[in-house]
C-alpha cells in the first residue's frame, strides 16, 4: 500500500481532470475505480472535487474554466510534477523553449503552481507543495502508476525534459515492435514517450496522459465502456511489464488503465 506525505523534486505527483461535466464525470470515475469523492469548494459557483482512496487524496476533477473551453482545449488529464521552487523552474522551461501559459501563482495555503506548454506543445503543470503535497496513495489499484507523453518531436520533447527536470532517458531496443523512451531519475522509473501515431488527425495536439493502475485490465476496460467510455486501444500485453487499455471518457478526456504483470 504506497502512501505518501511527499514527493521529490522532479516526480509526477498529481493528476487533476479538467471537464466539461463534473457531476457525470465523478459518477463516471467513483463508478469505474471505486474513489470516494470530498468537493472543496473554490468560490461561489466553482468545486473542486477530490478523489478519495482509503479516505487519501488520489487525484481530483473540476470543471474546465471558460478560458480553456474557448481556446479549443478538450476535456483532459492534468500531470502535475513537483519541484522545490516554481517560479525559477518556470524560467528555466520558458528559457529551455517552452511557454508559460500560466505564470507562477499561489493556491490558496496548499501550494504554488504554474502551467507549462513543452517546445513540442504538450502542457503539463509544476507544483511547489505547501499544505497539499499532491497524491497520497500512488501505484495501487485506483492510483496514477504511470504518465506517458505522446509527442510529433521525441527528439525535442527529451531533450527539453532531461534538462529540464533532471530525467535519464532510456530507448527501447532496436528490434522493439515500437520505439519507445522511459524517463527515471535515480530513484525510479516515472514516465514514459512515444510518438504521435501516424492515424492521430493533425489537429490533435501533444499530450500527456495519467495510467491509472488496476486489477484487471479486461474487466476494467469492459466496465469503463458500459459506463459510456469509448475504448480507444483495447487490452493488449506489453511483454515482460503488464497489460493496458486507452480509453477516453464520456466527456472526451483520455487516460489508461493498466495491471502489472498481465491479464
Amino acid at each position: 500500500m504506497p502512501e505518501f506525505a511527499s514527493h521529490p523534486p522532479g516526480t509526477f505527483s498529481w493528476a487533476e481532470l479538467a471537464t466539461t461535466d463534473r457531476t457525470a464525470a465523478v459518477a463516471f470515475y467513483r463508478a469505474l475505480f471505486g474513489w470516494d469523492v470530498s468537493d472543496q469548494p473554490l468560490g461561489p459557483d466553482e468545486v473542486y472535487s477530490m478523489f478519495l482512496l482509503r479516505g487519501r487524496q488520489a487525484s481530483a476533477a473540476y470543471s474546465m474554466r471558460p478560458e480553456e473551453r474557448q481556446s479549443g482545449a478538450p476535456p483532459h488529464w492534468n500531470l502535475y510534477v513537483t519541484v522545490a521552487d516554481v517560479d525559477e523552474m518556470a524560467k528555466e522551461a520558458e528559457r529551455l523553449g517552452a511557454k508559460v501559459l500560466a505564470p507562477p501563482f499561489d493556491v490558496f495555503d496548499a501550494g504554488r503552481m504554474a502551467v507549462v506548454q513543452d517546445p513540442t506543445g504538450a502542457v503539463f503543470c509544476l507544483w511547489q507543495a505547501r499544505k497539499h503535497v499532491g497524491a497520497r496513495i500512488l501505484y495501487e489499484a485506483g492510483a496514477l502508476c504511470w504518465s506517458e507523453l505522446t509527442t510529433r518531436d521525441t527528439k525535442a520533447a527529451e531533450a527539453f525534459y532531461t534538462r529540464l527536470f533532471g530525467w535519464t532517458a532510456t530507448h527501447s531496443a532496436p528490434g522493439a515492435g515500437m520505439a519507445y523512451t522511459e524517463f527515471s531519475t535515480q530513484a525510479q522509473s516515472l514516465a514514459g514517450m512515444m510518438a504521435m501515431p501516424a492515424q492521430m488527425p493533425p489537429g490533435v495536439a501533444p499530450y500527456w496522459m495519467p495510467y491509472f493502475q488496476v486489477t484487471d485490465c479486461d474487466a476494467s476496460a469492459a466496465k469503463a465502456g458500459e459506463l459510456g467510455a469509448t475504448v480507444i486501444v483495447p487490452p493488449r500485453d506489453i511483454p515482460s511489464t503488464g497489460r493496458f487499455a486507452i480509453l477516453k471518457d464520456p466527456q472526451g478526456a483520455m487516460f489508461a488503465v493498466f495491471k502489472f504483470g498481465g491479464a
